[in-house]
């Protein structure tokens, strides 16, 4: 099937991409704002453990449903409810904090509510990229994303450890109601392609048909279960890092709000400058080899910021911006492997499933990271995580044949057949 991309659909999907980006920054100063809080207020690790698994939790339970709706809904009006629930969303924190109802349990319930709209965004977002940008252009695309959203992850942590110091939490919230504004005018502005009418899904499947063969889309692309499961595994076990990371800074290293913003400024930076150098080449070849060679790499990274001497935030930085530095690579090869490989009007299913499959582990590990830091100490946890990734890798690389398979075609999926 032809796509439906020209350079008309590409200058709309940059001035919608524009808007997205303001709504990413108001939503990254806000996870921050939040994380900082129950991190101060409790000092528990088990608690910001908790505080992560209800964030993803509605995420994981409804992201294949999301996918399902994607490919069978307006993509151009799910956007939009997921960017107004969750502006929505942020408001009732305001009001919280704003009548002086700062409940641990009752914030991470009313944030977890955020996770849900963002599930439902993030696999919208991703269908409609090959309907609006040329084949062509997908690496760059991706890799220009990963340069202006590491921009905007950088800015995030900044301007808010900025505010906390002279603004009180619920007025730092409007950030994000405002940036959502924003974001939703040059969605109503522009035209979303729709798919073709013969690929249209019939009316008449069930939405767990539609499921399942967004599943049977990826199992008849060679080795791509086999990236799906290094991805699940990788995921698992860098779950510590991001979950317990603001802890780590402001407890492990007795660091300030400074200290952490300048942190997790640097792990954005990282990111920055890797997505810079990707979309510098057009075209990038040996995908695979550049992925687990950027996970190898990554791993190293983590090393370092295990590794640091107490309160050296300039170590702990280098290390997140070595591991950061390297995510572009990975994920700029692995998204453009999917676009490549899946037909635009499965994308919605296979990315939902994409992030099911991918994220499956997640509850598990966000749920524990705590208590096993408790056991263990947040130190040896995070070495040992490294350690685990570093092995993993080596063994997939050394005994599968994931290295040998090579995605430059579409896979068409006969959909007539369900069995």
């Amino acid at each position: 099937m032809e796509s439906t991309a020209s350079s008309q659909s590409f200058k709309s999907y940059l001035f919608f991409w524009s808007g997205q980006l303001f709504s990413l920054l108001g939503s990254t100063v806000v996870q921050f704002v939040i994380i900082w809080w129950i991190t101060i207020e409790t000092e528990n690790l088990t608690i910001i453990s908790a505080a992560a698994f209800f964030s993803f939790l509605p995420q994981f339970i409804f992201g294949p449903l999301a996918g399902v709706f994607a490919d069978r809904w307006n993509r151009k009006i799910l956007i939009g409810l997921s960017d107004f629930f969750q502006a929505i969303t942020t408001l009732s924190l305001v009001l919280l904090f704003f009548f002086d109802i700062q409940q641990v349990w009752l914030i991470i319930l009313i944030n977890s509510f955020r996770g849900l709209f963002q599930g439902f965004h993030w696999p919208v977002v991703n269908a409609i990229i090959p309907l609006m940008i040329p084949k062509e252009n997908l690496s760059r695309m991706n890799a220009i994303n990963y340069i202006f959203t590491g921009l905007v992850n950088t800015m995030g942590p900044v301007i808010a450890g900025t505010l906390l110091l002279i603004l009180p939490i619920d007025q730092i919230l409007w950030i994000d109601i405002l940036t959502f504004l924003f974001a939703i005018i040059p969605l109503l502005l522009i035209r979303i392609p729709p798919l073709p009418k013969k690929e249209n899904i019939r009316k008449e499947k069930s939405y767990f048909v539609e499921f399942k063969n967004g599943l049977r889309a990826i199992k008849i692309v060679p080795s791509l279960l086999t990236l799906l499961f290094v991805a699940t595994i990788l995921n698992f076990l860098g779950n510590p890092f991001s979950t317990l990371m603001v802890y780590y800074v402001e407890v492990t290293h007795f660091g300030t709000v400074e200290n952490t913003a300048v942190v997790l400024a640097s792990i954005q930076a990282g990111m920055f400058v890797g997505a810079i150098i990707v979309v510098i080449k057009k075209v990038w070849k040996k995908k695979i080899l550049i992925i687990f060679l950027g996970i190898f790499v990554g791993e190293i990274g983590h090393l370092i910021l295990s590794l640091a001497p107490p309160q050296n935030f300039i170590v702990i930085s280098i290390g997140g911006f070595i591991f950061a530095f390297i995510v572009p690579f990975v994920n700029t090869m692995f998204l453009t492997i999917l676009q490549t490989v899946i037909p635009p009007e499965k994308q919605g299913r296979v990315m939902s499933n994409v992030i099911t499959i991918v994220t499956l582990v997640s509850p598990l590990a966000m749920i524990i990271s705590g208590p096993l830091a408790e056991l263990m100490g947040i130190t040896t946890l995070f070495m040992l995580s490294s350690f685990l990734n570093i092995l993993f890798i080596a063994f997939v690389w050394l005994f599968s044949n994931v290295r040998n398979t090579n995605y430059d075609r579409v896979y068409e999926l006969d959909e007539n057949n369900n069995n």
